[in-house]
């Protein structure tokens, strides 16, 4: 094991933009507390499974990243507290009390009776292409269907998602769009800004114009209750829209390309539609679309398989390799949608453990399910090792495309 700082540049390369997992089994065997470099904040990744899941609990890994020490600074730049401080960047009790503010909005129940309307929209997004034999799947499907799902949740009017989407992708694609980096980070302020200005309009027009929505229910808290602080009316908002859309975007893209890259897999589960629930979790460990848990701050000297992590350093918890972690799961490489399901932890683990887990498996059960059936013999239309992906250092492990074919 070595305390050797690793470059970022080093660790974040080309190769494992396309394959993160050798570089993870790497790190689990030489470096399970691995201390990363770079230019804008160092780090510390913790990679193993058991340390993973105690990291992710553990009281002295604070996700307070707005408190006296200003850690957003270092992390998301001076423009993101307009945004980025939210229930996501808090620790207990203000994350106690923002996350009990909407967790009714998303209780299993109510889900539930989202159900239908989810199957409208992964149809009318698949009748546009059904008859064409050819898609991109992320702009076609993957992206529009979590995005309709949670805007219209929210109350955000039809006529504007479009924008709210172009703006929302401008940050997801940081780092992996092409443009130079001073114009990539010139670019995510300025669609940082549209957004901020746009949700502190939507929340003041719902105030004048109430509806039966999910904006005007937390307003309904703030106002009435004085629960909510017009500030954290808008960085809720904001991360109900972004977290509400994005990570699911991203898991159906992974896991089509998981599905067409293991036909026997892939055939499987077509004659044995009633697996599609066990397949989820199964492609959700096999390549999830959070790699790194959002950051952690040590308030005070911490050590991690021998590895002193010093007070003040930004801990990143490896979700996608303790998920692949073979000290845990059995053949841990292998794609098995008949693995039992078990004890992963793409959807995270303790008090931040994913809130909008039940509508983020209908979703992908609903949609996986529904593309597989209408389009028949799907298959890419590139080879997989010419699929673009989103950036290794990205927040998130996704596709900027995904082109494929199917008969018609």
């Amino acid at each position: 094991m070595t305390e050797r700082p690793v470059p970022a540049s080093e660790l974040y390369t080309d190769e494992m933009t396309a394959d993160p997992y050798p570089t993870f089994a790497h790190l689990r065997e030489t470096a399970p507390v691995c201390p990363v470099s770079s230019p804008r904040y160092d780090s510390y990744l913790i990679t193993r499974y058991d340390d993973a899941k105690t990291a992710l609990t553990d009281p002295r890994l604070s996700k307070d990243l707005y408190g006296p020490d200003k850690h957003y600074l270092r992390i998301f730049g001076p423009n993101s507290e307009g945004l980025n401080k939210n229930m996501l960047n808090s620790d207990p009790p203000e994350h106690t009390r923002l996350r009990r503010m909407i967790s009714q909005a998303f209780a299993p129940r109510r889900i539930e009776a989202l159900r239908p309307r989810v199957g409208e929209i992964v149809d009318s997004l698949l009748d546009k292409v059904v008859h064409q034999g050819e898609a991109e799947l992320m702009h076609d499907f993957a992206i529009p269907l979590p995005m309709t799902v949670i805007c219209e949740l929210l109350g955000i009017p039809e006529s504007d998602h479009e924008r709210v989407l172009d703006w929302t992708q401008v940050i997801r694609t940081s780092g992996s769009s092409g443009r130079a980096p001073e114009e990539d980070k010139a670019a995510v302020q300025d669609a940082q800004l549209h957004l901020h200005h746009y949700l502190s309009d939507l929340v003041q027009a719902k105030r004048e114009a109430p509806a039966d929505d999910m904006i005007c229910a937390l307003i309904d808290a703030c106002d009435q209750e004085g629960k909510l602080s017009e500030r954290e009316l808008v960085t809720t908002t904001f991360l109900l829209l972004f977290a509400g859309h994005q990570t699911t975007a991203d898991f159906i893209g992974n896991a089509t390309v998981a599905l067409l890259t293991h036909p026997e897999q892939l055939g499987m589960l077509r004659s044995t539609p009633e697996l599609l629930p066990q397949a989820i979790e199964e492609l959700l460990r096999f390549d999830g679309p959070l790699p790194v848990a959002s950051p952690r701050i040590a308030t005070e000297d911490v050590v991690y398989d021998g590895v002193r992590i010093p007070r003040g350093s930004i801990v990143g918890v490896v979700i996608n390799s303790a998920n692949h972690d073979p000290a845990q799961f059995a053949d841990p490489d292998r794609l098995d949608l008949c693995r039992e399901r078990g004890p992963h932890i793409g959807f995270g683990h303790g008090v931040h453990y994913c809130l909008g887990v039940s509508l983020a498996r209908m979703e992908a059960r609903i949609g996986i399910g529904t593309m597989l059936r209408r389009l028949p013999n799907l298959r890419l239309a590139v080879p997989p090792g010419e699929l673009r992906r989103l950036a290794a250092a990205s927040p998130f492990r996704g596709l900027l495309e995904l082109p494929v074919e199917f008969d018609v």
